[in-house]
């Protein structure tokens, strides 16, 4: 009987590419603080894990005409819903970036992509102990 990883790993898999994809823009938001006009992104990580869970793009859009530009997709080709986040104050050179928010994002995002990491790793221990026969 063959063993289904997505069924076994359940979401966890998917949490952690969307954790990682998180982790990326915020850095992103920290390393460009003090650039002029630069807006701070984030994810919506339950959209986004819905619609990697899913493996279906949000919305259903479809190209109509073969002259339609293809949607930004990530490398799973799954679409990521990706935000703009509103600035608590205005800065005079148009920066959305606040340091600490970005740090404490980023911070969170760390101890939740460290938990999926440890449930992922419960679940290959329970694998390996399947297989072994223990």
């Amino acid at each position: 009987m063959p063993i289904n990883f997505d069924a076994a790993l359940g979401l966890h898999a998917d949490a952690l590419k969307v954790r990682s994809q998180r982790a990326e823009l915020l850095a992103t938001n920290l390393a460009n603080a003090d650039t002029p006009n630069f807006k701070a992104q984030d994810i919506d990580f339950q959209a986004a894990l819905n619609n990697a869970v899913s493996k279906e793009p949000s919305g259903q859009v479809t190209k109509t005409h073969k002259n339609h530009m293809a949607m930004n997709t990530n490398s799973n080709g799954l679409i990521t819903p990706v935000q703009y986040r509103i600035a608590m104050q205005d800065s005079l050179d148009g920066n959305t970036v606040d340091e600490q928010v970005e740090q404490a994002q980023f911070m969170q995002n760390s101890i939740q992509y460290q938990a999926s990491l440890e449930f992922l790793g419960g679940k290959f221990k329970g694998i390996t102990k399947a297989l072994r026969g223990d």
